[in-house]
C-alpha cells in the first residue's frame, strides 16, 4: 500500500496586499473546501502580502466575516511575500491584477502558474479538459498547465472584473460582502481544478 507521506503535496499560495483581509479569508475557505474533499491529501494552502503587515493578526472584521461562514482564521499571522514562498508553490493565486503583476514582476518564471482568482476560475470553467484525476497534487499541476495554455491561446476571460475589492478601512458589511464573494469563487475554483462532486441520488420508492 502506498504511504501517503511519500507523495509530494500540492501547494497553493494566496496573495493580496497586507495579508490581513482578503488572502487570509481565501486561504481559509480554500483549505476548508479542500479538506472536505481530500482529507490527508489536502493541498497545502498558505498566504502572504506584497506589503504584508508582518506578524499582525487578520483584521477583526475579517475574522468575524469568515467565522460567520464557518471558517476560523483567528490564528492567522500576516507575512510579507518572499521569493521562496513563490518558489515553493504550484499555484500562486492573486486577489487582484496588481498582486499577479507584482509576483510575475519579481519572478517572471512563475508567470505560468500565477493567476488572479477570478481569471483562473474562468479559464478552468472554459476548458474542455477533464478535471478529475487520481491524486490532487498531479491533477492540480495538470490543470494549471491547461489553464495557462488556454490563457496564452487568447481566452478573453473578463479583464474588467478580475479583482476582489479590498475592504480595509470599510464597514463590517463590506467585509461580509467580500467573504461572501470569496466563498463562492473559492468553491468554483475547487470544482474547476478537481471536478464537481455530484450529490447522492435521491432514494425513491419504498424499502423492501
Amino acid at each position: 500500500m502506498l504511504d501517503s507521506r511519500s507523495v509530494p503535496m500540492a501547494s497553493i499560495l494566496v496573495v493580496c496586499t497586507g495579508n490581513v483581509c482578503r488572502s487570509p479569508v481565501a486561504e481559509g475557505f480554500l483549505r476548508s473546501a479542500l479538506q472536505g474533499r481530500f482529507g490527508d491529501e489536502t493541498p497545502l494552502v498558505a498566504s502572504a502580502g506584497t506589503a504584508g503587515w508582518e506578524g499582525e493578526p487578520a483584521m477583526r472584521e475579517t475574522v468575524l466575516a469568515a467565522a460567520e461562514r464557518d471558517v476560523d482564521i483567528s490564528g492567522h499571522i500576516a507575512r510579507r511575500l518572499l521569493k521562496e514562498h513563490i518558489e515553493a508553490s504550484d499555484l500562486v493565486l492573486a486577489m487582484a491584477g496588481e498582486h499577479r503583476d507584482a509576483v510575475t514582476g519579481s519572478m517572471p518564471e512563475a508567470a505560468a502558474r500565477t493567476f488572479t482568482l477570478k481569471e483562473l476560475v474562468r479559464l478552468l470553467e472554459g476548458s474542455t479538459a477533464n478535471a478529475h484525476g487520481s491524486r490532487p497534487a498531479g491533477t492540480l499541476v495538470r490543470r494549471i498547465v491547461e489553464a495557462d495554455a488556454l490563457r496564452r491561446a487568447g481566452f478573453p476571460g473578463n479583464p474588467g472584473d478580475e479583482d476582489i475589492a479590498d475592504p480595509l478601512g470599510l464597514p463590517l458589511e463590506t467585509y461580509r460582502a467580500v467573504a461572501w464573494e470569496l466563498d463562492g469563487w473559492c468553491r468554483r475554483l475547487v470544482d474547476g481544478l478537481f471536478g464537481s462532486v455530484q450529490a447522492p441520488a435521491a432514494v425513491t420508492g419504498e424499502e423492501d
